[in-house]
């Protein structure tokens, strides 16, 4: 499988990619069907301390793209609520295809 990453004023950092692809492998043990990964960090002005580091993770999978985006004070936090929300829609897309 391919993990795509880009930066948009954020600086490149292997330990975010490590994080990020380490998270990213935990579903593809559990969900094999998956093609392809393109991370998203950036970082927005925000009047909050909780917000404002961006992580998007778009996945390819059988059917339309995953897609998922969350903004908190680190992007440890980001990447970790973003492979949350991608984890129930794969398990919604697994379902639906042991249906048919």
């Amino acid at each position: 499988m391919d993990v795509n990453f880009e930066y948009d004023d954020v600086n490149a950092s292997q330990r975010l990619e490590a994080l990020a692809i380490k998270k990213i492998n935990k579903l593809l043990d559990k969900y094999d069907f998956i093609v392809r990964a393109d991370v998203f960090f950036k970082t927005e002005k925000t009047s909050s301390p909780e917000k404002g580091k961006i992580c998007n993770i778009r996945l390819s999978a059988p059917g339309p793209r995953l897609f998922a985006e969350s903004s908190h004070g680190s992007f440890e936090a980001s990447i970790a609520e973003s492979v949350g929300d991608l984890e129930r829609q794969l398990e919604k897309r697994k379902a639906k295809m042991k249906s048919h």
